[in-house]
């Protein structure tokens, strides 16, 4: 590829409503930057779990594209919630893999701007029909949260609301008597790690 036909390409993607859109609004919870949010410390795995092969991006893509056709934020979208958001992939892994597999001729963009949507080519249909197993292993090795671990980041999340009530709500007293009952929180919980 060329490097106009490069320019061009990422040009189009940069288009797309969801190139580069945060997940979650700023300050929300699940936010990794987001005091208490997911990624707040160790032990609390960021976006996503372990870093994907481009294999598995490819992969996911591809078998996404084999349901209907889509634009490259909702296939982020889609595989969030298709893992039940043990994955997240992000921009800057699906939209250059987009771009090859449109170089590859696997898929096509069609459409223009924020309307440009991705499908698959007869080349492409016939390359998942090839390779059934890799398709399926993009998600086969994807770890589903548990029903604890969902129940954890539920009740954190519920910490997180009530404590944000204290910020602008609240007098000297209760924010004192708050902060000494999530002290006591924080060292019960390293008392059950120590268990």
């Amino acid at each position: 590829m060329s490097h106009h036909d490069h320019q061009r390409g990422e040009g189009r993607f940069h288009h797309d409503p969801g190139f580069g859109r945060p997940h979650h609004g700023p300050g929300a919870w699940g936010d990794p930057g987001f005091p208490g949010g997911p990624g707040f410390g160790p032990g609390f795995g960021g976006r996503g779990g372990r870093r994907r092969s481009k294999g598995d991006v490819r992969a996911a893509i591809l078998s996404l594209l084999a349901e209907s056709p889509s634009n490259g934020y909702a296939i982020i979208k889609a595989v969030s919630e298709k893992t039940e958001g043990a994955w997240r992939p992000s921009p800057g892994s699906v939209y250059p893999t987009l771009q090859q597999l449109v170089d590859e001729d696997l898929i096509v963009a069609v459409g223009e701007g924020r309307k440009t949507e991705f499908q698959l080519t007869d080349e492409g249909r016939a390359y998942i029909a090839e390779h059934e197993d890799e398709i399926a292993g993009a998600w086969a090795s994807v770890p589903k949260p548990s029903e604890s671990s969902t129940e954890l980041f539920q009740a954190l999340g519920k910490l997180m609301g009530v404590a944000g009530q204290f910020r602008h709500g609240a007098t000297d007293e209760q924010r004192a008597a708050a902060a000494a009952k999530i002290d006591e929180a924080r060292k019960a919980l390293y008392l059950i790690l120590a268990e």
